[in-house]
This record gives C-alpha cells, sequence and structure tokens, in this order.
C-alpha cells in the first residue's frame, strides 16, 4: 500500500478515529506515555477552558478556522 492509498483510507474513517490514529502517530513520535500525554492534554483543556471564561480569549468559528486554514494551504 502507497501513502496515497493510505490516505485515501484514513480520510474515509469516522472522525473519532482519526483523531485517535492521530493521537497515537503523535505519541510515536515521542518519549511520552498514553497516559502522560492524556495528562497534559486535560491539563491543556482546563488552562483554555478558563481563559475562556476569564474573557483572556474569544472563540472562533470552526467555519473561520477552515477558512484560515484553507488559505494557508494554497
Amino acid at each position: 500500500m502507497n501513502l496515497a492509498q493510505l490516505e485515501t483510507e484514513i480520510f474515509s474513517l469516522p472522525i473519532q478515529e482519526r483523531a485517535t490514529l492521530v493521537q497515537r502517530l503523535l505519541l510515536s513520535l515521542e518519549d511520552i506515555s498514553e497516559p502522560e500525554f492524556n495528562g497534559l492534554w486535560g491539563e491543556e483543556s482546563v488552562r483554555r477552558v478558563a481563559e475562556f471564561d476569564t474573557g483572556t480569549v474569544q472563540a472562533i468559528s470552526a467555519e473561520d478556522v477552515a477558512k484560515k486554514v484553507r488559505a494557508l494551504l494554497r
């Protein structure tokens, strides 16, 4: 199987399965265990929610984010 075929298969997966795959791939690049990874993301989530709740940051719609990403990829 080549990379193009693999990408086709991966992009046909449900989003949750793709997210799980991304997490596993990222873990494979670092010397961090899955529980450590989950703990760090938990801490990051708490920090981000606190920033949003205090008004330090503002939400950006998924549509706006997608537009920016598409523009960057061009």
